[in-house]
């Protein structure tokens, strides 16, 4: 990651994401990279559809999610708010779903890496905080019951 989208007067732009530990390269498994590749796939397809091919990057350039602005009559940045529509579009289909917005994503991945018993360092350098302090502060609730799954850890180790 290396780039953020921002809006300014209405125009989407691209700018260098605010710190340096936020430049950094994610991580995925391998089922989620399958996924990943499954999409670009669809994506290239979508782009032979609306005969925009020769606008499809080949390299890292190439945007995940692009939208199809009908207006410009090309693949485009999508909106802000746009995948937290199409959540609200879920949840309307699915209320039994806790409903989360995309921001509380992060949270949780978080949140699953530490139960999976990642290290602190290891979250705070996937979410791409500069201070381990941060990734201490957002997240005690669960580096507590860590600290409880350490000890544990230790108990079983020493056999007492």
């Amino acid at each position: 990651m290396k780039k953020t989208l921002i809006h300014t007067n209405g125009e989407k732009q691209l700018q260098t994401s605010k710190t340096k530990a936020s430049r950094r390269v994610v991580s995925v498994d391998d089922k989620t990279l399958a996924i990943l590749k499954k999409w670009r796939s669809k994506q290239i397809q979508r782009y032979l559809t609306l005969q925009l091919a020769d606008r499809f990057r080949s390299d890292d350039k190439q945007p995940v999610f692009t939208v199809y602005n009908q207006l410009k009559q090309e693949m485009d940045y999508c909106r802000l708010a746009y995948f937290n529509e199409k959540l609200e579009r879920i949840y309307q289909q699915n209320p039994n779903l806790p409903q989360i917005n995309v921001h509380a994503f992060r949270h949780t991945h978080a949140s699953l890496l530490f139960a999976a018993g990642a290290s602190i360092k290891d979250v705070q350098t996937q979410l791409g905080h500069t201070d381990i302090k941060t990734t201490m502060d957002i997240y005690t609730h669960v580096t507590d019951e860590a600290k409880e799954k350490t000890a544990e850890k230790f108990q079983k180790y020493m056999r007492f």
